[in-house]
């Protein structure tokens, strides 16, 4: 089985490495550490004007946020799971993640992922110990390739990501059925709050896709839903930029707000898909750096602190609004 040891790491007060790692990782030895604060600009209903992008620090890696029970949050570091409580001390909740790379709660307090280890990449529940185990290995026959994302509805169904698709896990497990393909690179996926739709992010496309969610949990009536406002920067100083338009992890607010993470910043689009505003994230010195986010979540008291994560960085700012209370993002 698995190890899993939850741990304390004394001493500790912030998400703080030294910025200089992260640079290492991203072959920027010599760019810039991230700035402590941003200024926010006022987007009607979400952040007020001048509300500062707070940073709560850095670490090799970070995706897949989502928050606890109290409002604190975990996300997934190199291989295991980050935990921040609500004073800012840290902790590693789960010790060895097999590569976990999107997570959610189910209704019993189990830990969804997907996980990525080669060669070996599956749908699992990763805490608590007494609960790990595989939900699901394959679709049709075939292993997974290149899980992303996945999002748990309040009845514990799981949608998720690979490089193929969108899939589709019925609470307490069945076949993975496959409910929507031929989305050249599909990454983050999320649910309205109330359930009835399923947003999809195609980082190689120009809009948010939507489908109408079914009774039986397929998923019909494919659309544009929100065009992005990020768009591919074959000019651009970094190559990550250039790569593609950067759609990545996806949050909805308790209004039916969407919240995507892409090059540019955080996207805020409305229940109709009109652009409300963008959260910045990105910033350089005299050498680019790029820290983009790659993952959103609301987590803290309310759920009314929207967490913002990638490149290594993870910065916080206080909403106008809060995230959906049932559900871990």
């Amino acid at each position: 089985m698995r190890q899993i040891v939850r741990r304390v790491l004394a001493g500790s007060c912030c998400l703080m490495l030294a910025a200089a790692t992260v640079s290492a990782q991203r072959g920027r030895g010599n760019a810039p550490p991230p700035p402590a604060e941003i200024a926010a600009p006022a987007i009607p209903g979400v952040i007020a004007q001048g509300t500062k992008i707070e940073l709560v620090g850095t670490v090799a890696r970070t995706e897949g946020p989502v928050t606890m029970p109290d409002g604190s949050l975990i996300f997934t570091n190199t291989n295991s799971i980050t935990h921040v409580d609500l004073s800012g001390k840290i902790s590693t909740l789960v010790e060895v993640s097999n590569g976990a790379n999107g997570l959610g709660w189910d209704s019993h307090g189990r830990l969804i992922a997907v996980e990525r280890k080669p060669n070996d990449e599956r749908v699992g529940v990763l805490y608590p110990p007494n609960a790990v185990t595989t939900l699901a290995d394959k679709v049709d026959g075939k292993p997974f390739d290149r899980l992303n994302d996945l999002v748990v509805s309040s009845r514990d169904a799981v949608y998720f990501t690979d490089g193929h698709g969108v899939y589709y896990l019925p609470a307490g497990g069945g076949p993975v059925v496959k409910v929507a393909e031929g989305i050249p690179n599909p990454n983050g996926v999320q649910l309205s709050p109330d359930e009835r739709t399923l947003y999809a992010n195609n980082k190689d496309g120009e809009y948010l896709l939507a489908f109408d969610v079914q009774a039986d949990g397929t998923v019909t009536n494919r659309r544009n839903f929100a065009k992005y406002k990020s768009i591919t920067q074959k000019d651009s100083k970094d190559p990550l930029l250039a790569e593609d338009n950067g759609a990545d992890g996806v949050a909805v607010d308790n209004d039916g707000r969407v919240y995507v993470a892409t090059n540019v910043g955080v996207e805020v689009f409305s229940p109709k898909g009109d652009l409300l505003g963008v959260i910045p994230a990105i910033w350089g010195g005299e050498q680019f750096m790029l820290r983009k986010p790659q993952n959103v979540a609301f987590a803290g008291p309310g759920r009314k602190t929207l967490y913002m994560v990638g490149s290594g960085a993870v910065y916080k700012v206080q909403t106008l609004t809060q995230g959906v209370s049932r559900r871990g993002k």
